[in-house]
């Protein structure tokens, strides 16, 4: 929490320590800004929520706190508003304080300890390797990167890790798309009705196969020749799903393969396990797991009739490995269509003895790309559906990720193509630049500031709203940490934009015929760079220094 947040509750705690005797967790007391500045500088309802347990009307119990409240030495003065909220008017030297300590911190501004160590595993994106990323993947890249970025600078330690299904049937199916591309490129009889897979990209890595390896492959139906065009298959697609997630500005610190799961041995393992339970049965000649004991619509099957094993018995087995790497925490970021997977998962958890509630799932809705008020469902190039790729060669990097975690990921999501590719205020994201953008021209101008305690010229209401907007910069990474919605940073990105081009346009920065006040707001103007090119970082869009 904020510097000023702190104090505050502070105070409030003791308050009502020495008043009404009461031991109050920070949790329960809480503190805002309000929204009408008359209201004061700050707001709380901590009255309102005592007044079941104290047997006193909210308003009786706020004045019975306030002299406690004046005799501090940052409050200036309180009111007691409607039914009991506490409004309190700060001196304006603690406000201006925050200053001096985004000065010292500088790119560190904001960093905090909320997480204290938690080892977190966020898996997200996780698309086949067989095609290119859509715009499903797109959103959900986004908001798993910058989610990742804020636990990581709020204290926790984190992995992120991309799971490639390499093990499947859509394998198989890459393997002979590949193969019968390889006898075409040698001139050889092919079986059309094998290829799956049509890509540019498949032909090209054929017609290199054949170069290096001549006819060594033809009529060769081992197992060697299948795992070898499954195998060369999928690094390709995948090797070019990399190279479009580093355009996007999205990384990964593990790729976790599917089929080295079952190589050594987890998969089997986790199966004979769940058969050592009283919650497997057999029925149909499959083995079936009884998730319905734990909040699941139906039971599922393990391994199916023809002695395969489903897409469920590996994951089980992925996530109880994920669990003994050592990570206390295990979140999810899936796709709409894996809403019904979560009972289930869970269930396979909690047979094995693991905490169900250490998995957190964090589902993406789906998105719209609309154009001139209409959906855009393939691109216009190929044909196929939009990918991640064209999308930012059309509106561009920035604008893409910030788009996408721009509304709850729990929203529906339609993507106004139009908006993205406007370069005026009516963007978000330029309107977002373009502050930083000034910012840096008027310290690029001048840049004679000072580190001091309190900046006391510092009062006019737009200076004020715009310092207590960056004060309250971590208390927003912690917020997004609590309840994992990233767009809560994009909205704090936007807002901070508004106040501080409401304070250039209202306010002369460089006065000659000031040059205290002068420095004073350089300092201001510096601070509020700081705070804004943290928080583009965090979010993944580019702090551009002029426009």
């Amino acid at each position: 929490m904020s510097e000023i947040s702190k104090q505050l509750i502070d105070l409030i705690k003791n308050s009502f320590k020495d008043v009404y005797g009461l031991e109050l967790n920070d949790d329960l007391v809480m503190v805002e800004i309000p929204k009408d500045t008359s209201h004061g500088d700050y707001s709380t309802n901590i009255a309102m929520r005592l007044a079941k347990e104290l047997h006193k009307s909210p308003r009786d119990i706020a004045l019975g706190v306030k002299d406690t409240f004046l005799k501090s030495p940052f409050v200036l003065n309180v009111e007691i508003a409607g039914p009991g909220f506490i409004n309190f008017y700060l001196k304006k030297d603690s406000i201006t304080g925050i200053i001096s300590k985004i000065l010292k911190e500088g790119d560190e501004y904001g960093r905090n300890d909320f997480g204290n160590h938690e080892k977190v595993m966020v898996e997200y994106v996780s698309a086949n390797p067989t095609g290119d990323l859509h715009l499903g993947h797109a959103r959900g890249a986004a908001y798993g990167d910058t989610l990742t970025r804020i636990l990581n600078f709020s204290g926790y330690d984190v992995l992120r890790e991309y799971y490639v299904n390499d093990a499947g049937n859509q394998i198989e199916t890459l393997g002979n798309s590949l193969y019968e591309r390889y006898k075409e490129a040698l001139g050889l009889p092919f079986d059309i009705s094998k290829i799956g897979y049509q890509g540019k990209d498949v032909i090209k890595l054929a017609k290199n196969i054949a170069k290096a390896d001549k006819d060594k492959w033809v009529n060769d139906d081992s197992i060697e020749r299948k795992d070898y065009f499954k195998k060369v298959g999928t690094k390709l697609e995948l090797d070019k799903i990399k190279v479009d997630l580093d355009l996007y500005r999205v990384g990964f610190d593990h790729y976790q393969s599917e089929l080295d799961l079952y190589r050594s041995g987890k998969v089997e393992n986790v199966l004979e396990a769940l058969k050592k339970t009283p919650y497997t049965y057999t029925k149909d000649d499959a083995l079936w797991l009884k998730t319905t004991d734990f909040n699941d619509d139906k039971d599922r099957v393990l391994v199916k009739s023809d002695g395969s094993l489903t897409y469920f018995t590996p994951d089980i087995a992925y996530h109880k490995d994920k669990f003994d790497r050592g990570y206390e925490h295990l979140i999810n970021i899936f796709g709409a269509d894996h809403h019904g997977y979560m009972a289930r998962l869970k269930a396979g958890l909690k047979i094995l003895g693991y905490d169900d509630n250490k998995l957190e799932f964090r589902i993406i809705q789906i998105v719209r790309l609309m154009e001139n008020g209409e959906e855009v469902k393939m691109s216009k190039r190929t044909g196929n559906a939009v990918t991640i790729r064209e999308l930012c060669e059309d509106v561009g990097v920035d604008v893409a990720r910030y788009f996408f975690i721009s509304k709850p990921i729990i929203s529906h999501l339609d993507f106004d193509l139009n908006l993205a590719r406007k370069q005026s205020n009516e963007n978000p994201v330029y309107y977002i630049q373009y502050a930083y953008a000034r910012m840096n021209s008027i310290l690029t101008k001048e840049n004679d500031y000072e580190i001091k305690d309190s900046y006391p010229l510092l009062v006019n209401e737009k200076e004020i709203a715009l310092l207590k907007h960056i004060g309250t910069f971590k208390d927003t990474l912690i917020d997004v940490c609590k309840i994992k919605e990233v767009n809560i940073l994009s909205n704090y990105a936007y807002k901070l934009a508004q106040l501080f081009h409401s304070f250039y346009n209202d306010l002369k920065v460089i006065d000659p015929e000031n040059k205290e006040l002068t420095k004073e707001r350089l300092a201001l103007v510096r601070a509020s760079q700081i705070t804004l090119k943290n928080v583009l970082n965090l979010l993944g869009v580019e702090a551009k220094e002029s426009m």
